[in-house]
Formats: C-alpha cells, structure tokens, sequence
C-alpha cells in the first residue's frame, strides 16, 4: 500500500513540513508501518533536497527517509493512493 503523510524536517532555518509518500504495510484496522520512503514532496529522495531552492532550506532526505522507516501511522492521518 502506498500513503501520503505530513512530517517535518530540519533546516538551517528551523523544523519544516514536508509530505512523505511511503510504502507502508498494515498492521491492524487502524494502523500501518513505514517500509519505505519514496518521495518527499513529489520529489525522489536523495542526499541534498531543499523545500524551496534556497540554502537556508537544505536538508538530506535520505536520513529522514530512513528516520521514518519502521514508524508506525495512523491510517486516518495519511492519504492513501
């Protein structure tokens, strides 16, 4: 199953919010367990993102990618596709 969920990731300029599209497996009714991350604001993780261009807003995506990994969701938090 894939989802949509809002996190944040940490800048120069402080806790942003991204969106996290993930492959995720249920575990109950309710809940489910991140596998994988595959993209963070429609883009393909990797190591120097940004959410706006400038350097102030860098961040590596692969480590928040794998910080989420195992994380276990609330389905009615996400958007599943």
């Amino acid at each position: 199953m894939i989802v949509k969920y809002n996190s944040s990731v940490h800048t120069q300029a402080g806790w942003r919010s991204v969106k996290f599209t993930a492959k995720v497996k249920k575990i109950s009714e309710k809940r489910c367990e991140v596998i994988e991350v595959t993209h963070i604001d429609d883009q393909p993780v990797a190591t120097h993102m940004s959410r706006t261009g400038s350097k102030r807003q860098k961040y590596n995506g692969q480590y928040f990618a794998q910080a989420q990994t195992g994380k276990k969701k609330n389905l009615s938090g996400c958007e599943i596709l």
